[in-house]
C-alpha cells in the first residue's frame, strides 16, 4: 500500500456552532439550511464513487433535544478570554430540539451519515473547541474531549479521529488525545499561510495567499508519502486542501480552481503519495448544485486515477491504520 497514492476526503460537521462567533445566524441562514440538501448529495456521490470519507461531527448536534445537551455538558468549560467564542454563553437562545431549530441540533443527518458505507465518524471536540485561544487549557480540552466521546460512544460510534476546530492544532494536547483513544489527527498544511494560529492574529495577508493558493500552485502539491507521517504522539494526516465553495463572482476562475486540485491529485497518484481534501458541508449550502458539480468533477478523477494507478480513497482511520503498519 504505501507505493500506492490515496486520497483522504475530511469534512468538519459543526452547523452553526462553528460559525456562531463569526458571522449572524440571519447572514449565513441558507448556508445552514442548505445542509440538509447538500449532505444527502454528497452521501450519494460517495456512494457511487466509492469514497470512504471521514465526517469530523461536533458532539453538540448529537442531542436529540436541549435537555438531552444540557446533560452532555463538560465537567469543565473553556474561560475564553474573548467570551465571544463560548458556545455556553448562547445556550439560552437555541431551541428545544432538531424540529424547532436546524442550526443546533442534528441527529437525523448524523443518521443518514451511518447508513451509507464505508463514512468514518470522527470527532471535531464536543463544543467546536478553540486550542490555541486564550483562556482555555488542558484542562477543559480534555473534559471536552470526554464528552464528545462519550456522546460519540453513547450513540454506537468510536473515535479514532479528531479534526481542530479552525485547525488551532494544538501539540501540547495530543498527549490528551492518545489517553482517549483518539489515534490520529488532521494536521495543517506545511506552507506558512496556513500555520495554526488564533483567530484574530491570521492577518490579511495569510488569508490572501490562502485564496490566491486555491487558484494558482503558489505554496506547492502538499502531498506526502506515508512513510514520512508523523505517528508521535498520535498519527498526523496533514491537510493538502481546503475545498473552497463555489463563488458567483469569481465564476471566472472555477477552471483555475479545479485544475490546481486535479493537478494536485494526478501529483499523488503518479508518486504514491496521499492528497487529504477537506471542507464543511456547510460550504456546499449555498449554490448546491455548482458545488455538487464541482465535486462530481473530483471523484471522477480520483474514479480514473483508481483505474491507472491503483489510487485509493481512504478515511483517515483507516490511512492512519496503514500508516502505523508501515512505519512499524
Amino acid at each position: 500500500m504505501s507505493k500506492k497514492g490515496a486520497i483522504i476526503i475530511s469534512l468538519d460537521f459543526e452547523l452553526n456552532w462553528g460559525v456562531h462567533d463569526v458571522v449572524p445566524l440571519e447572514k449565513y441562514k441558507e448556508n445552514l439550511l442548505g445542509v440538509r440538501e447538500a449532505i444527502p448529495q454528497m452521501l450519494e456521490l460517495f456512494q457511487r464513487y466509492d469514497i470512504h470519507a471521514t465526517w469530523a461531527i461536533v458532539g453538540m448536534l448529537y442531542c436529540e433535544n436541549k435537555k438531552e445537551l444540557l446533560n452532555s455538558l463538560p465537567s469543565i468549560q473553556p474561560n475564553y478570554e474573548n467570551s465571544n467564542f463560548s458556545p455556553y454563553k448562547k445556550l439560552n437562545d437555541i431551541g428545544t430540539d432538531e424540529k424547532s431549530d436546524l442550526f443546533h441540533y442534528a441527529k437525523s443527518l448524523i443518521k443518514q451519515i451511518e447508513i451509507y458505507p464505508n463514512q468514518e465518524i470522527a470527532t471535531h471536540t464536543f463544543s467546536h473547541y478553540y486550542c490555541l485561544e486564550k483562556g482555555q487549557n488542558e484542562e477543559s480540552f480534555e473534559a471536552d474531549l470526554q464528552a464528545a466521546i462519550n456522546i460519540a460512544n453513547g450513540n454506537g460510534h468510536v473515535v479514532k479521529s479528531l479534526v481542530f476546530p479552525r485547525n488551532q492544532m494544538n501539540q501540547s494536547y495530543l498527549q490528551v488525545c492518545k489517553k482517549h483513544g483518539v489515534q490520529c489527527f488532521r494536521g495543517n498544511e506545511l506552507g506558512w499561510p496556513y500555520r495554526a494560529s488564533r483567530f484574530h492574529s491570521e492577518g490579511i495577508l495569510k488569508r490572501v495567499l490562502r485564496l490566491l493558493d486555491s487558484y494558482f500552485n503558489i505554496c506547492g502539491h502538499d502531498t506526502y508519502p506515508m512513510t514520512e507521517v508523523e505517528t508521535e504522539p498520535i498519527v498526523n494526516l496533514p491537510s493538502s486542501r481546503f475545498l473552497r465553495p463555489y463563488i458567483a463572482r469569481l465564476k471566472i476562475l472555477e477552471p483555475l480552481r479545479l485544475r490546481r486540485i486535479k493537478k494536485s491529485l494526478t501529483h499523488a497518484a503518479r508518486r504514491g503519495e496521499v492528497f487529504h481534501l477537506w471542507w464543511h458541508p456547510h460550504n456546499f449550502g449555498k449554490n448546491i448544485d455548482e458545488n455538487i458539480q464541482f465535486l462530481t468533477e473530483i471523484l471522477q478523477l480520483v474514479s480514473q486515477l483508481r483505474s491507472e494507478y491503483g489510487f485509493e480513497s481512504l478515511s483517515m482511520a483507516e490511512a492512519s491504520d496503514i500508516v502505523l503498519t508501515v512505519n512499524r
